[in-house]
């Protein structure tokens, strides 16, 4: 019962073409077991006068008063009934077809959804290459199921069916004996499921890790050619795929087992069929027709149990699809239980002793942290690597959520606002920014496709984008490489700057995302956002002092914990990590002017 619900909750919608179809196979596969009983009609009731195996009120249609005149009306009526199956398997197929295509668009639009409301730790975890399989492969395995082997399978069965129906009514002993080795050939087909399922899952996986090599391949290409490590990349792929060969060939060898060895139990069912047959009509007890027509048949029953061992395992491969997409299906979405509060923000923010850890983790990453941010105001966030600066601004789009104290948006609680609502009013720019396979304009204009131009190229300027822009060959009409690689890392974030300011938001964070650019261009955009952004609360996470030093407020992360917070001014008195960071930097870019000058002078 478990997988017929696997197997039909996809199906939803579309059940009523399946039943048309399916009717329509039950008809055809009974008219298909007629078409031998039209060679018994010629050899036993033509020629010699003996009863017809056919229905009554197709062999009253067949009368006729000469040899010559019946032989015709069978010709006619055998190219009647032949383009009469013919129309049946058109339509039969056609609605198949539809039927299938609509399910797997579900399918896939329905797998898609719910990817994009897993959260952020689920995503952060699972392997790009594995969901890509998962949602392209899997869901390809499981349309060609329902479209190919699961209409075989009934098609079978009713063929069977039919098949011994019409041989019992010829003649019962000889049907027992045609039969004699089908429980042999059937028990190899559930044998051969059982254990060829677990090589299914097997081979699955193994793709799915050759899946993920490739696409990280792909993905940091220029990092690979950087480094020279092309050599170090096909050795991790040829190991994945000689993974993948082999699974993959401990299952061609099963499969052909399992063929050869149903191959010859089929064989000796034909010839102690024959054997039989010949004796019987021989001894008078089986007509020369019915001897025709149960080979023809037999036929329909044998190789059928054959392809039912195939398809059995194309039913392992399938339960292995379905099994991996439940898996995705199976994850709660992050909006599962989301409440609908959506409150009007205006950047007042306040965390509260916020502490959170990681779940593999041992100990809290933040501890304690509390401060307040009023609306208009910019707070800069200052630490050494690993400190939990990135940690602090997921937890304020609930990307990931603090197990203890409370952060307060205008003096609600974030947990009881709708995730969405909060979203759309908290603008992120990320330290490595992704950039989509479009154009400049379309990438900036992205999240607000209705605005004008003259409001893209407004943002660009903003951002200190707008130049670089116009210096390109196309404009804004040129195409940006996968992922940004054609951009430098300090136009990407720029561009990631003018996408987030096309929307006006009461908050905005950078987090990291000034980096890659040179200082004076950094305090342009700086300059540009309070000028046009005055009543926005601005978070700034940077390791450059310069960047934070103008800003209204300043914390000191160190360890997850707040060290120290207040303006540039009040923190450089106190000494401490602040007044150690400036020092340093200070120090370095004032070694740096030396020796740049001291270069000079040697050059003149």
């Amino acid at each position: 019962m478990r997988r017929l619900k696997q197997f039909t909750q996809w199906m939803k919608g579309q059940l009523h073409l399946y039943i048309i179809g399916m009717l329509l196979l039950f008809f055809l596969q009974y008219f298909r077991t007629l078409t031998p009983l039209f060679v018994q009609h010629i050899v036993d009731t033509v020629f010699a006068n003996k009863p017809s195996a056919l229905p009554a009120f197709i062999a009253n249609l067949l009368i006729a008063d000469t040899v010559q005149r019946q032989l015709l009306l069978v010709a006619v009526f055998s190219v009647a009934f032949a383009l009469f199956r013919l129309t049946f398997v058109f339509v039969q197929r056609v609605i198949f077809a539809v039927f299938t295509e609509r399910t797997a668009y579900n399918m896939r639009n329905t797998l898609y959804d719910r990817l994009q409301n897993l959260s952020f730790t689920y995503h952060s975890q699972a392997d790009t290459g594995d969901l890509i399989q998962r949602t392209t492969t899997d869901v390809d395995t499981y349309r060609r199921f329902i479209g190919e082997q699961l209409v075989d399978v009934l098609r079978l069965l009713f063929l069977m069916v039919f098949a011994v129906y019409q041989m019992m009514l010829m003649n019962p002993r000889m049907t027992a004996i045609s039969l004699a080795m089908s429980p042999i050939i059937l028990v190899s087909a559930l044998v051969y499921f059982a254990y060829v399922k677990k090589i299914f899952r097997r081979v699955e996986e193994a793709e799915g890790e050759m899946t993920t090599a490739v696409q990280e391949n792909v993905t940091g290409n220029r990092v690979v050619k950087a480094f020279a490590n092309e050599r170090f990349e096909m050795e991790k792929f040829d190991k994945t795929s000689t993974k993948f060969r082999e699974e993959s060939m401990r299952l061609t060898k099963l499969m052909a087992f399992f063929w050869g060895g149903t191959d010859l139990l089929i064989f000796a069912q034909y010839a102690l069929t024959a054997s039989f047959g010949i004796y019987f009509a021989v001894m008078g007890t089986l007509d020369t027709g019915q001897f025709i027509a149960f080979l023809s048949l037999l036929g329909l029953i044998v190789w059928p149990l054959r392809q039912l061992g195939r398809i059995v395992g194309d039913f392992g491969k399938t339960t292995v699809a379905l099994d991996r997409i439940d898996e995705i299906m199976a994850q709660e979405s992050e909006h599962e239980n989301d409440t609908t509060n959506t409150p009007d923000i205006q950047g007042h923010i306040r965390f509260e002793n916020v502490t959170f850890q990681f779940v593999d983790d041992t100990k809290p990453l933040l501890k304690n942290v509390s401060f307040e941010v009023h609306p208009g105001e910019t707070l800069a966030v200052i630490g050494k690597t690993g400190s939990g600066k990135s940690t602090l601004m997921n937890l304020m789009v609930r990307l990931l959520d603090n197990q203890e104290g409370r952060i307060l948006f205008d003096g609600c609680d974030i947990k009881s606002i709708n995730k969405k609502h909060l979203r759309k009013n908290v603008g992120i720019v990320l330290q490595e920014p992704f950039l989509y396979s479009k154009s400049v304009y379309e990438n900036i204009g992205i999240i607000k496709r209705d605005v004008p131009k003259e409001r893209i190229v407004d943002v660009a300027n903003i951002a200190r984008v707008h130049d670089d822009i116009e210096d390109f060959e196309a404009g804004y009409d040129t195409l940006v490489g996968e992922r940004g690689v054609t951009l430098s890392g300090g136009q990407k974030q720029r561009l990631a700057i003018a996408r987030m300011l096309l929307d006006t938001k009461p908050v905005l964070i950078f987090d990291d995302s000034l980096s890659a650019v040179d200082t004076e261009t950094d305090i342009q955009i700086r300059r540009a956002l309070y000028k046009h952004w005055q009543n926005t609360t601005v978070f700034i996470i940077t390791h450059r002092i310069t960047t934070a030093m103008e800003a209204d407020k300043i914390i000191v992360l160190d360890q997850g914990e707040i060290i120290a917070q207040g303006t540039h001014e009040t923190l450089l008195a106190e000494g401490g990590l602040y007044a150690e960071l400036y020092h340093q930097q200070t120090k370095i870019a004032q070694e740096f002017e030396a020796h740049k000058g001291g270069d000079e002078d040697a050059t003149i």
